[in-house]
């Protein structure tokens, strides 16, 4: 029986030191740190962060002088056109070929006080006409400076000004809120990896435990030590074992190939992970809390910016009730028929124009719409006023579960240690003949049941932590706002 049982741990342990070779130790924090590198969501992040990064730079380069060229280079025109002869006083229809050609710069700037726009361009024209008249000539505009304004109207540059900045702002508070998120996805995938190699590691000692413990039976029934319902329940007993052994196995690779699929690593390496062991005194104010959600949460500036874009369509509704504009320039032009001389002793061309369209009868569509765009910004209002509410009462009830998880995780590791203890000294009685089949059962189930919880509370303290922490994107680890840490972030892409 001695030679069974040293028979049964060598087999344990030579199945222990096969199964953990090759192994790559990794704790929770490596995991973090590796998937907030290498994950796919990681790089969606990243890629997330640069749409919004080269929207707000689009936004800013509108913001200054730009300029532009604009040409036909080519127009053929032969086509049959009716024109009027004075001579006769008719309309006759004749054949005109033409060939034109054009090109010309813009240097513009928008003024976003104003809402207008100011240019300066140059423009060069050619014609030339064939047929009996035929004749060429050049059309020059050398300089040219205006301006265009909308008679109150919708400043859309202005609001422009207010919303862009909180926007690109809201986006880079986005990306460590996705980067948090992935922390606690990462938490999730973790223990449920480790929970997987528990449940392994257990159902392995297991299977070799009942196959010893089937043999020590099958000896004891030889001098009548046991009767054969007892070893019946041992055959029973390991069968069970094996098929749960086999069932842990596929769950296990079912929850490797989840866990390094997401961290990006190689499939072909086995790891081992690191449960973390010391809690640490993590004291989390809820006043302080609540004020780092407003002060970083990027759906407070996500609020922020659909009030602001339902005010602007109050005002667009508003502005919209009649349309006026007015628009001036002032420059040189001149006509000749060779190019040095279209250019020369140019002519003053002074150009105003005024636009006013007015509704006289729209059968109350714009007080209608500028109705709806009232109601819909109360809507907006009301609907963020609850959201925000929601979020702080969704952070309360997160604080609180982390402080109940904090504290029955003490417990849970104290009840994994004696369920431990329990099923090895049961083991060991039943080798001897001290207790039955139904005790060392019993003591294996409470263990099992003892690890799970154990594994569930370490995982629900760390998922609540990192919800805690994605929120308000503050370490109260290490007592430090993360917004302090976006920059030295964003720069390493």
């Amino acid at each position: 029986m001695r030679f069974l049982l040293l028979v049964w741990v060598a087999a344990y342990f030579c199945n222990s030191c096969v199964y953990s070779q090759n192994k790559k130790n990794i704790s929770l924090f490596e995991c973090i740190d590796i998937a907030a590198d290498s994950s796919l969501q990681a790089f969606i992040a990243k890629n997330y962060y640069q749409g919004g990064y080269w929207e707000y730079r689009a936004y800013k380069a509108a913001r200054l002088p730009s300029l532009s060229f604009k040409t036909i280079p080519v127009q053929y025109n032969r086509s049959i056109v009716r024109r009027y002869d004075f001579i006769d006083n008719v309309d006759v229809y004749r054949v005109q070929q033409s060939l034109y050609s054009s090109g010309g710069a813009i240097l513009s700037q928008n003024l976003d006080l104003t809402g207008g726009t100011f240019f300066v361009d140059s423009e060069l024209g050619f014609i030339q006409n064939y047929g009996s008249n035929g004749n060429r000539q050049y059309n020059a505009v050398p300089i040219r400076i205006g301006y265009s304004q909308a008679i109150w109207g919708f400043n859309g540059f202005r609001w422009e000004r207010k919303i862009a900045p909180l926007k690109f702002e809201k986006e880079k508070k986005l990306f460590l809120y996705r980067q948090q998120e992935i922390a606690e996805n990462t938490v999730n995938y973790f223990f449920n990896y480790a929970q997987a190699q528990k449940e392994y590691e257990l159902a392995l000692e297991n299977s070799l435990s009942a196959d010893t413990l089937y043999s020590i039976g099958l000896e004891r029934q030889k001098i009548s030590a046991i009767s054969g319902a007892d070893v019946l329940a041992l055959k029973l007993e390991k069968i069970t074992a094996q098929n749960t052994l086999e069932s842990v196995e596929i769950a296990l690779k079912d929850a490797k190939f989840a866990f390094v699929t997401f961290l990006n690593l190689d499939r072909s390496k086995e790891y081992s992970l690191d449960l973390p062991k010391n809690i640490d005194e993590i004291i989390i104010p809820i006043d302080n809390a609540l004020q780092y959600i407003q002060d970083n949460n990027p759906d407070y500036l996500g609020y922020q910016q659909e009030i602001l874009e339902a005010e602007s369509e109050v005002e667009r509704s508003r502005k919209s009730i009649f349309d006026a504009s007015v628009s001036a320039s002032v420059g040189f032009n001149q006509v000749a028929t060779n190019l040095s001389g279209a250019y020369y002793n140019p002519l003053r061309q002074d150009i105003v124009a005024v636009s006013v369209t007015v509704p006289v009868l729209d059968w109350g569509l714009r007080k209608g719409r500028i109705n709806m765009a009232k109601s819909n910004l109360d809507v907006k209002r009301l609907s963020v006023q609850q959201k925000k509410q929601s979020i702080e009462q969704e952070l309360i009830s997160t604080v609180n579960f982390f402080y109940n998880q904090k504290r029955l995780l003490g417990s849970a590791h104290e009840v994994l240690s004696l369920a431990n203890d329990a099923y090895q000294i049961n083991k060991q009685r039943f080798i001897v003949g001290r207790t039955d089949m139904t005790t060392l059962t019993l003591s294996l189930n409470r263990y099992r049941e003892a690890q799970r919880y154990y594994i569930n509370s370490l995982t629900h303290y760390w998922t609540s932590y990192y919800k805690i922490k994605k929120m308000t994107l503050y370490d109260f680890k290490k007592r430090e706002n993360l917004s302090v840490l976006l920059k030295s972030e964003i720069t390493n892409f």
